[in-house]
């Protein structure tokens, strides 16, 4: 009984990850390995992203004539897990993350850079 309290609690816990919204990342196996796309949302608390262009499915859409919904079949994107996409670099190399610390007139900055070619991640936000 007690295991089963400590999942529950651990569950609980958002996963940490050096990935963020508007990242372009690159999918490294499933269905739809090899596709690049940005994420649009992640969910800390069940470890998936939703990437742009992969992992589409058809949903069925019951019509609605108060909001304008004209329904039929649509196509969404569906989440994948975080453990299946990598961060992709501005030279297209899907790379590992890493952190570095530098200490600059006496504020710490920590910036993403990326393993293999050393370069720093610049968030595309806003």
């Amino acid at each position: 009984m007690s295991s089963k309290l400590q999942m529950n609690k651990m569950a609980a816990r958002p996963v940490k990850s050096a990935l963020r919204k508007n990242d372009m990342v690159k999918v490294i196996s499933g269905r739809d390995k090899g596709k690049t796309g940005r994420i649009i949302e992640i969910n800390r608390m069940t470890s998936r992203v939703v990437v742009e262009g992969v992992m589409l499915v058809k949903r069925h859409i019951r019509p609605n004539p108060q909001q304008g919904v004209k329904g039929g079949i649509a196509e969404q994107e569906a989440s994948i897990h975080i453990s299946n996409v990598m961060l992709v670099t501005a030279d297209g190399v899907a790379t590992r993350v890493g952190k570095k610390v530098e200490t600059v007139g006496g504020k710490t900055r920590r910036t993403r850079i990326a393993r293999k070619t050393g370069e720093v991640i610049e968030a595309k936000t806003k």
